[in-house]
């Protein structure tokens, strides 16, 4: 068998395709929940807290040239800063893949067991007891 075919035969199996859906639709899912915590929970939370801008939260080290009050941008072209509101903003998105990540696989798990239940109730139709088999084989035999 040639590498393609053996390729092909191992790309075609059900378990390869689900993971490459999975993926292209994890890293659209990531690009929602990105927009979801920048554009709607950090802000939210800014105003709440007193309209901090969580993406642009740093620290300058000492004896950077740095300066407070810049865009994180900037001020990173300026020196060494530590971009702890970066960091907020990646951990809430996290937070929030995981999340919304556990409760598809609970359902899913879910799905799977009542779906392996209904299956389980289905039994084959039952054949004869060996009583009704023993009397068979007399009735035969007495012929």
């Amino acid at each position: 068998m040639s590498v393609f075919k053996e390729f092909k035969a191992f790309a075609m199996k059900g378990n390869v395709i689900d993971l490459a859906v999975g993926v292209i639709i994890g890293a659209a899912f990531g690009k929602i929940v990105t927009s979801v915590v920048e554009d709607l929970v950090m802000p939210t939370l800014g105003w709440l807290i007193g309209d901090i801008d969580f993406s642009n939260m740093y620290y300058v080290f000492p004896g950077s040239k740095a300066q407070y009050g810049l865009a994180l941008a900037d001020a990173k072209t300026q020196g060494a800063v530590l971009a702890y509101g970066n960091f907020i903003t990646i951990t809430l998105n996290f937070l929030i893949v995981a999340i919304a990540i556990f409760i598809v696989v609970k359902a899913i798990n879910k799905a799977k067991s009542q779906f392996e239940k209904e299956e389980k109730i289905e039994e084959a139709p039952k054949g004869p007891t060996q009583e009704e088999l023993l009397a068979e084989i007399r009735d035969l035999l007495k012929k």
